[in-house]
């Protein structure tokens, strides 16, 4: 007996749709943490499309890494990474334009699976990339446990998601590249102060003085910038006891 294939009837965009569509560009401007930001594309692509399982997919060099999911996947949520054009998913990435297959997707010869996902055993599956003026940022993906059409509507309502959470994307990865980047120069702040006092104390080169504060990070499993703030604050108590 053949499995009921649903989703073929025809249909308009929705009041819902357009209230949900208006929502993302109008949180735009808010510039949420990236994970944020992902978590709604989910909740908003799959109010679209009654879809089982939905991925989104984000670009980061040459690499696409699953960043969200419908289904908790705590194990491989950030870990899980494909090469682009690796897979359906790599597939859509190279090529920019959305898949739909309605049956047996697991069967199509651009297909890859991963044990880990048992999502991969689905029967339907819809690709779609993320892009915003032209740059491809990620891809997102539904997928179904029965056999499913995807209708045109469903493909141009999600293909719009990508277009207007893919700038949303690229400022939550600005911002948090920005706070990386300070963080940086703080932890490279610290530690050349340290190795100023370590030269000054202890008549070690710049580069003894770095090597120590590798060193001591290594054996006392703690971060550079830990112990190079340990320095600094053994300096400072030292300082304010001579000056008593």
């Amino acid at each position: 007996m053949q499995s009921k294939i649903v989703g073929i009837d025809a249909a308009i965009p929705s009041k819902t749709d357009i209230d949900l569509l208006h929502d993302i560009g109008s949180r735009i401007a808010f510039a949420d943490p990236l994970h944020t930001v992902l978590s709604r594309i989910v909740h908003v692509v799959t109010s679209v499309v009654q879809g089982d399982s939905c991925f989104v997919y984000v670009l980061e060099q040459n690499d696409l890494v699953l960043r969200a999911s419908k289904t908790p996947h705590p194990d491989i949520v950030d870990r899980l990474k494909l090469r682009v054009g690796q897979g359906i998913t790599g597939w859509v990435a190279e090529h920019r334009q959305p898949v739909t297959i309605g049956v047996r997707a697991f069967e199509d010869r651009r297909f890859l699976l991963f044990n880990e996902l048992p999502e991969d055993r689905y029967e339907a599956f819809l690709s779609v990339p993320i892009l915003t003026r032209g740059k491809l940022v990620g891809v997102i993906n539904v997928q179904h446990r029965q056999p499913y059409v995807h209708r045109p509507h469903d493909v141009q309502v999600i293909s719009m998601v990508g277009f207007l959470v893919g700038a949303e994307i690229e400022i939550a990865r600005l911002a948090a590249e920005n706070a990386h980047l300070s963080e940086r120069l703080e932890e490279r702040k610290v530690i050349d102060r340290a190795k100023g006092i370590l030269q000054r104390e202890m008549g070690l080169s710049e580069e003894d003085a770095y090597a120590a504060i590798q060193r001591q990070s290594r054996q006392r499993r703690k971060s550079r910038k830990e112990i190079a703030e340990a320095i600094i604050i053994s300096d400072e108590l030292r300082n304010s006891r001579d000056d008593a």
